[in-house]
């Protein structure tokens, strides 16, 4: 049987720091996941109740919020990689509870995304009902226009002169 081997203070200090982090970073994503559902559901009562200016405004946000949780994956990607490295299953475990905080924060964020997820596809369904409700309200206006179908006196074709006379 292989005998286990004992680290450093040093490792396990750099160890339970690296797990920090990583719990720290997740900690972060998944609050900028909780802000972007929270922005997603009342970007959908603005929706319904057609309000553009706070639609554009939630959809600025929006941009913003998934701007941050980009960067933020971009650095939980190799800390993650860090995180199973020194995790490593066949050395000696790390004594904290931090694994544990580890894995119910990767459930969270599972969780979290596959709501944001489901009310991004709701808003997207609504935002397209409300356009196809506009286009067929342009359309029908069009319809009821008087001059629908009568050229403008200024866009038929003419003579016009092409040289000015200048007497002194």
């Amino acid at each position: 049987m292989a005998e286990k081997k004992q680290l450093s203070q040093q490792e396990l200090d750099e160890r339970i720091a690296i797990l920090r982090r990583f719990r720290s970073l997740l900690e972060q994503q998944r609050n900028k996941f909780q802000e972007y559902l929270n922005v997603l559901e009342k970007q959908q009562n603005k929706i319904e109740i057609e309000d553009a200016d706070a639609i554009f405004a939630h959809a600025e946000l929006e941009n913003q919020i998934v701007a941050n949780i980009a960067s933020l994956q971009k650095v939980i990607v190799p800390m993650e990689g860090m995180y199973n490295a020194v995790r490593n299953p066949s050395g000696p475990a790390i004594p904290t509870g931090e694994e544990e905080n580890i894995e119910r924060l990767h459930l969270d964020l599972a969780q979290l995304q596959k709501k944001v997820l489901e009310q991004n596809k709701r808003n997207r369904n609504l935002l397209q009902q409300s356009m196809n409700q506009v286009r067929g309200q342009i359309a029908s206006m069009n319809l009821m226009n008087p001059y629908r179908g009568r050229t403008s006196v200024y866009s038929e074709k003419g003579t016009v002169g092409s040289m000015v006379s200048v007497n002194a």
